[in-house]
């Protein structure tokens, strides 16, 4: 029996002796010529594919227990002809290899899946990302309506997507990765759980795991995004530029500035944005509307398109993202506000998080904490909804399994 694959299928079969009659090699020929058989029972599906030949051969099997057949390529050979048993081991091998290739391009998928909904967000949102900004790093204290029209003046409609190059490439990857991380810590716990759906606490667990894996990996590009977006920022030539100036004067661990308030922020962010959308989406799902829903969308089948695919409707999927972006906003503020304060800090005056902390506190009280809040929700209500609407979109689209 060839060793199983939980995520797929399992292959396995029995070698059949030689001395079986005809009329039974001749009732597998005609078995196997008409299409797999499919026995289905407690919510599992068996499918069956047989090919012979005289003098006996081997019966292959393949398993699905999420109600989908994936056939595994049959065949039967001759027992004891060694050349024959080694051509089933290769067949194996090869399908083995197959099943390894589907993964890795479904992994890709998701990946793009993610990295575009990051893209397409951030680019919507990116003027409330520099207003967002201008209040954090440079401690901007006018209204919002006058640090508009100053931008404006003195830079033109570009200047609202200033750093959104940079922004994209840190931020698409970040996403990417967060996403395919908890939909794969997800999965991992509800098998290690064994239970039918994701608990509560399991969904805030991966959340929080995918948060630390996308912070851990991709916090050196936000770093040079802080840098260059800073005062004289300017004058460090670009990415690359900023890069080498921090590797020169600081070393390379600059770029891992505020690597401990960025998971203490990002850990509980990740928990609270994916739980509470996934909180939300399966009460829907539950509801008897979603279930009418579900049970329409299934009658329909492949009449469907995109956008009708969606398990929560278009207007369900932005509204469940904004409130997920919302409430991680909210609960993580202060986390990002020490984390900013903490990547612009030379080496000469690095503090530690918790004085940073209170230093920010000293100097604006603990209103400091929250400064560009607003404009920082304006930014996070659109840029969730979206990202979250473009990432469920995309999956459908490059047909994400």
């Amino acid at each position: 029996m060839d060793e199983p694959n939980s995520s797929l299928f399992i292959t396995g079969g029995l070698f059949l002796e030689p001395s079986i009659s005809n009329s039974l090699l001749n009732s597998v020929v005609s078995f196997r010529k008409s299409s797999s058989a499919v026995v289905s029972g407690s919510g599992s599906s068996y499918g069956f594919r047989l090919r012979a030949v005289a003098g006996g051969g081997f019966l292959s099997v393949s398993l699905k227990s999420d109600g989908v057949v994936r056939d595994s390529k049959g065949c039967l050979v001759q027992n004891g002809d060694e050349d024959s048993e080694e051509a089933v081991v290769e067949e194996m091998k090869t399908e083995k290899v197959g099943i390894r290739g589907g993964r890795a391009m479904n992994t890709t998928k998701h990946l793009w899946a993610g990295a575009i909904a990051a893209m397409v967000s951030r680019t919507f949102v990116a003027p409330l990302e520099r207003l967002k900004l201008e209040y954090i790093v440079r401690g901007e204290q006018r209204h919002l309506f006058e640090l508009v029209k100053s931008i404006a003046v003195s830079q033109g409609l570009r200047g609202f997507w200033k750093g959104n190059l940079v922004n994209i490439l840190r931020t698409a990857p970040f996403k990417a990765i967060n996403f395919y991380a908890y939909d794969t810590y997800r999965k991992q716990l509800l098998r290690f759980s064994g239970n039918k759906e994701t608990t509560n606490f399991e969904r805030f667990v991966a959340g929080a795991a995918a948060g630390i894996t996308a912070t851990i990996l991709c916090l050196p590009l936000d770093t040079i995004r802080t840098k260059l977006v800073a005062p004289g920022g300017e004058v460090l030539g670009g990415v690359i530029g900023a890069f080498r100036h921090m590797i020169q004067t600081e070393g390379f661990f600059s770029l891992y500035k505020g690597l401990v308030p960025s998971i203490a922020s990002m850990a509980p962010s990740g928990a609270v944005f994916y739980g509470v959308y996934d909180i939300l989406k399966s009460a829907y799902l539950h509801s008897p509307d979603g279930r009418k829903r579900i049970q329409k969308m299934s009658q329909q089948g492949l009449g469907l398109n995109a956008f009708d695919q969606l398990e929560l409707g278009p207007v369900r999927t932005l509204l469940y993202g904004a409130i997920a972006g919302a409430c991680a906003e909210a609960a993580t503020y202060p986390f990002e506000v020490v984390r900013r304060q903490l990547q612009l800090q030379v080496q000469a005056t690095k503090m530690s998080a918790l004085a940073t902390c209170m230093k920010i506190v000293e100097h604006g009280g603990v209103p400091a904490l929250y400064a560009g809040l607003v404009p920082s929700l304006l930014q996070v209500l659109p840029s969730a909804a979206i990202s979250y609407f473009v990432y469920e979109f995309m999956k459908i689209v490059l047909k994400v399994e």
